[in-house]
């Protein structure tokens, strides 16, 4: 296994930091299918195609980032460009990143205060949907060949999919425990070298991770329904925002707040946001949550891209900016804590061990909330033949996600005015 050490900043070639911004750019673009989607395809292109880092490597990403608050996508990028090219190379591939999903979705905002609304959007989400259920199944099926092992970790991946899909959110204690059950059984905890399964584990949960009593409350809360938005539909977004200095703090700090202290992925989010954008400070109303909720889902990059939109509906551009960065500036500052402390501990069996544990229940928590979202995407038969053949594409052939994205997109614009589908998105 290749060491997980960082680029060196004052000999890594500055070519290589150029390299991370190109390729995070093109991923920002043209990456299509939520966080699980691009970490297959990260998986793929940079592990089996450029040789950036070793499979292990990657297993080890995906399990830390999975156990921090935050996007998952992002911080995986993140952390591999901090590999790559240093805290440098980390600021600048991570920004890379999110810099084409905040030019496209502020773009959309625009056009969504100018014209009063994107009637457009439901069509598309009508066909992209399903493919994007299909993109999770296919990436999770790439990420379990990736890093599961044996009976114990399926074992944690299957008790983390029922507790996903009954309690209907991604819990964050579920890493945790499953780490720890990692711990016990791989590492040294239990075999006498490593002192007890508490100062074995607790050292590893307080530097890498945080205390997990000074955590806000991983959203367990069920989803709150989510239809999709109709035509003829009035927002409320009919003049261009107008930003002040309040206003833009409370954005920032609601944001960071969102960043900071919100477990899991995709829409389990929404009911955070959904409190404070609507309920809390009234900037929004339903109708025009939903649009930025679904404009967030059919667009390139993660879900909590939303934030880009729901800050240009407040305040405009200015809003757009403070939301972005409240969104994103804690993925990066933890995974900039976190790596650091793992590219030292690495080898150790416990550390090991809560990699491990953690792995699974990543898998199993994806898995549960594939179901979860298959409520909002699959709603008829149209969807179900979508969803099957993109399935079935996936696994034969080679097909890029920008392509399925299209194809779907199309087929949802011809289709979505002819059955004039009425179901909601989640029950």
């Amino acid at each position: 296994m290749g060491p997980m050490r960082p680029a060196d900043p004052a000999t890594a070639p500055r070519g290589r930091v150029r390299e991370l911004v190109r390729y995070f750019l093109r991923l920002g673009l043209l990456g299509f299918g939520g966080p699980v989607a691009l970490v297959g395809q990260m998986e793929r292109e940079l592990v089996a195609g450029r040789g950036w880092l070793t499979r292990e490597q990657m297993r080890e990403v995906i399990a830390v980032c999975q156990s921090l608050p935050g996007p998952l996508a992002i911080q995986v990028g993140i952390f591999i460009s901090y590999l790559r090219g240093g805290q440098r190379g980390a600021w600048a591939g991570g920004w890379a990143f999110i810099l084409p999903n905040f030019i496209i979705v502020a773009a959309l905002g625009a056009l969504y205060v100018h014209f009063g609304g994107l009637q457009f959007i439901t069509a598309v989400f009508y066909g992209v949907s399903p493919a994007v259920i299909a993109l999770i199944l296919h990436s999770c099926y790439r990420l379990a060949k990736l890093g599961m092992e044996d009976w114990l970790q399926w074992t944690l991946a299957a008790a983390c999919l029922a507790v996903t899909v009954v309690l209907q959110a991604e819990v964050a204690l579920l890493f945790i425990g499953a780490g720890i059950v990692g711990i016990l059984y791989y590492g040294t905890a239990l075999r006498g070298r490593g002192g007890s399964a508490h100062s074995a584990a607790m050292p590893l949960l307080a530097g890498a991770w945080g205390e997990p009593n000074n955590t806000a409350t991983p959203i367990a809360a069920t989803p709150t329904a989510i239809a999709i938005p109709v035509a003829g539909a009035t927002p409320i977004a009919s003049a261009t925002p107008i930003a002040t200095g309040t206003t833009l703090a409370k954005l920032l700090l609601f944001f960071l707040k969102a960043g900071a202290l919100t477990f899991g992925s995709g829409l389990v989010i929404v009911p955070f946001l959904q409190q404070g954008v609507v309920r809390e400070y009234g900037w929004l109303n339903e109708h025009d949550f939903l649009v930025a909720v679904a404009v967030g889902m059919v667009s390139p990059g993660p879900v909590v891209i939303t934030a880009t939109f729901v800050g240009y509906l407040v305040a405009g551009l200015a809003g757009a900016v403070a939301a972005t960065v409240g969104i994103f500036l804690p993925s990066f500052l933890l995974v900039l804590i976190a790596a650091p402390i793992l590219a030292r501990h690495r080898t150790n069996p416990n550390v090991q061990g809560f990699i491990k544990g953690a792995y699974a229940a990543a898998i199993g928590t994806i898995l549960g909330a594939c179901i979860l979202l298959g409520r909002i995407a699959i709603g008829d038969w149209f969807t179900v033949i979508v969803g099957s053949v993109a399935l079935a594409v996936l696994f034969r052939w080679k097909v890029s996600n920008p392509l399925l994205m299209a194809v779907t997109a199309v087929a949802g614009l011809i289709a979505f005015p002819l059955l004039h589908p009425a179901w909601v998105m989640v029950k």
